[in-house]
């Protein structure tokens, strides 16, 4: 790491199904950052279910939020504008309102709008410093039908992936099919279906597909492997990770294979490293890296494959990942702290966004002539 701000937030909840992941990766953080050589202060932010922000300790323990905000907890408002940030009313009988003063934001917020863009367009325009993805990275991250096309336009291997919706009468491929939510993230909403029929009666079922669904063809003899990716100092590849499901005759990898245990993916049953054939690892690193380039990958990300032993295809990619994807790079091993350090150091070397008017120069308004001609 070649440089890094001294005073950070750790952004973590939100008003997601995956909040109280978010949690826990955000109380992770905020106590490894403890270990950053530099690092002055720490402020934990928690983002309610409610989309309302609260400064908190960062010493919390997550058990306090199960209920929401934890006693004690700040409310703090993020403004926007050229003197925006995250923004407390602090005094008696008259309070003044006062910015915390940090240098970047350590993004942990997974799923919904924590890692769709929205939270990353807000950050931009209060001109906050973060980590992660871009606005339009995250956007494109989320959205499965998009990271599908660019990915399957970058050249990787894909299954067949549609958009589905009530008037959808027929699939050019059979089922069964797999089923999931056009925008969330991990594997919450994700169902397998026997037949079309099924499928779009899930749309008015299940409240994760309202926003949009995606069919896929259901293959039983496909299984899973992950990689992470990070952006900074260099690209960096972590281990290749076989994630097991707990059932053996299970359908898919489900979030509760994912998140067991109360301690996020670091402590999900897998394999790691994967044992595969030579070819085919470097053919998954390969794959990664390419998809990493299509999808606009800063900070860390996790990409995820399905495989059936010698054919490997993209499945999606998880730009703010559980825990940080810290458990994948272990070989080399990257220490926690390290890891986050260069998240923020990236964060304030390489901005997320860089706001620009070049080109309003005046002279289309000062030609314009009178707005009320024009409606006439």
């Amino acid at each position: 790491m070649s440089s890094h701000p001294s005073r950070v937030g750790v952004l973590f909840g939100g008003p997601s199904p995956e909040h109280d992941v978010s949690i826990l990766t955000g109380l992770q953080a905020a106590r490894a950052l403890r270990d950053v050589p530099g690092i002055a202060g720490v402020q934990a932010l928690y983002w309610a279910k409610t989309g309302a922000f609260f400064a908190v300790g960062a010493d919390a323990e997550a058990e306090a939020f199960a209920p929401g905000a934890p006693p004690g907890a700040e409310p703090l408002e993020l403004v926007l504008g050229p003197e925006g940030g995250f923004v407390a009313r602090r005094g008696g009988l008259r309070p003044r309102r006062e910015t915390l003063a940090l240098d970047a934001v350590l993004v942990c917020c997974h799923g919904g709008p924590g890692e769709d863009g929205a939270l990353q367009g807000a950050l931009d325009l209060a001109g906050v410093a973060y980590s992660g993805p871009s606005a339009a990275g995250a956007a494109a991250g989320m959205d499965k039908l998009a990271s599908y096309a660019l990915a399957r336009a970058a050249g990787l291997s894909v299954l067949e992936r549609r958009l589905l919706h009530p008037g959808v009468k027929a699939l050019d491929f059979e089922g069964p099919y797999i089923l999931k939510p056009r925008f969330g993230g991990s594997s919450i909403g994700i169902e397998v279906v026997a037949d079309l029929a099924t499928a779009r009666d899930r749309l008015v079922a299940s409240p994760h597909l309202r926003r949009g669904a995606v069919v896929e063809p259901y293959r039983p003899e496909l299984f899973d492997l992950q990689i992470a990716l990070r952006s900074y100092p260099v690209l960096a590849l972590s281990a290749i990770e076989r994630p097991l499901r707990k059932s053996a005759g299970a359908e898919i990898l489900n979030y509760a294979d994912k998140y067991v245990g109360g301690q996020g993916m670091v402590a999900a049953p897998r394999e790691l490293p994967a044992e595969l054939p030579d070819a085919l690892a470097a053919e998954l690193r390969a794959a990664a890296v390419e998809a990493a380039g299509a999808l606009s990958l800063r900070g860390v990300a996790r990409i995820d494959f399905l495989c059936d032993g010698t054919a490997l295809y993209f499945n999606e990619i998880n730009t703010v990942p559980g825990s940080l994807a810290r458990h994948l790079f272990v070989d080399p091993p990257l220490p926690f702290a390290t890891l986050l350090g260069d998240l923020l150091a990236e964060a304030v070397e390489r901005p997320a966004a860089q706001l620009s008017s070049a080109g309003a120069d005046g002279s289309v308004l000062r030609s314009a002539g009178s707005i009320a001609a024009k409606l006439a």
